[in-house]
């Protein structure tokens, strides 16, 4: 299992931090800052799911008038640790 901690850019959440299983299942999300109670619930929706689909259902998603959001960031730090 690997760990990950991503910083990250144009939210109102500092950092994610997860783990990757071999089976790149995501386990142990956390949003550092942001929208404490809907980061928790998304936390829990993820727990065992493979990367991919995460990746899948979140990408592009924007938070207002911002061009990215927390769902957004977590695909980009989910692509970057299954590359």
């Amino acid at each position: 299992m690997k760990s990950i901690e991503y910083k990250t850019s144009g939210t109102c959440s500092k950092v994610i931090t997860f783990d990757l299983d071999d089976d790149n299942r995501i386990h142990n999300l956390k949003f550092v800052g942001g929208c404490n109670g809907n980061l928790q619930g998304i936390g829990k929706l993820c727990e065992g799911m493979k990367a991919d689909e995460i990746i899948d259902r979140v990408k592009g998603i924007k938070c207002g008038f911002k061009s990215t959001s927390c769902p957004d960031q977590l695909s980009k730090a989910l692509t970057e640790a299954v590359q």
